[in-house]
């Protein structure tokens, strides 16, 4: 069952195993050109796991100690796997102690797979999700630590290479714009984050954005839903 299921999931993580060595090592290369050593992406890309917030976490470990400052800033840049997780409970249902970890290790590129993909009849839900999440976490860790070895012996400019997760997420914007026919949800999520971004500025508008968006989707398929009835 275990063997058949990590066979299912490995070609699906394959493509994110080059994305997460090459951002892994970006981070790990930014956290050595700041000073520490590489146990500290290690230990961070191993717990934290969330690629943006480990990106922040870099200044906030710079800057001076402000624990409320650092929970809304790590909640804003991590508001959308409230999303996730919503969308993934009937699917995380009867894994078993398998559950908790597919919660923890949940982000992006894993929600993605575990959320679109449906294993063959004779694989297990439950493990083809956990070793989805697992390589992929994996990926991520190797990742960071090799960067951050390298960096001992590798010196070059690092300004900017923050910009790479932002580059992710425009890469998977594009590819779930050309996969699908439908692009009203993907103009929808722009439109109102553009009017968020306009209203509260830069610095506050992710929280209002998905509220936003949320509302728009619901109010959206609530009048679908009437469309559809006799």
């Amino acid at each position: 069952m275990k063997t058949k299921a990590f066979k299912a999931a490995l070609p699906y993580t394959l493509p994110i195993c080059i994305g997460f060595l090459f951002l892994g090592m970006s981070y790990g290369f930014l956290m050595r050109s700041k000073g520490f050593s590489f146990v500290y992406p290690m230990f961070m890309s191993l717990f934290i796991f969330a690629g943006s917030m480990e990106f922040v976490t870099v200044e906030l470990l710079l800057s001076a100690f402000h624990p409320l400052h650092a929970f809304f800033l790590a909640l804003m840049v991590n508001a959308r796997h409230l999303f996730y997780g919503i969308s993934m409970l009937e699917k995380y249902k009867n894994t078993g102690w398998k559950k908790p970890y597919l919660i923890y290790g949940m982000c992006d590129e894993s929600f993605t797979i575990n959320c679109t993909v449906a294993p063959p009849p004779d694989v297990d839900r439950g493990w083809f999700m956990f070793f989805v999440t697992l390589l992929n976490q994996i990926y991520w860790v190797t990742g960071a630590t090799a960067g951050a070895l390298l960096g001992y012996v590798i010196h070059f400019d690092t300004t900017g290479i923050e910009f790479v997760m932002t580059a992710l997420f425009v890469v998977m914007f594009i590819n779930q714009w050309e996969e699908s026919r439908d692009h009203r949800p993907a103009l929808t999520g722009l439109g109102c984050s553009l009017l968020c971004l306009l209203v509260f500025g830069n610095q506050g508008f992710i929280l209002p954005a998905m509220a936003l968006i949320i509302l728009c989707f619901s109010i959206g398929r609530k009048y679908g839903r009437k469309e559809e009835e006799p």
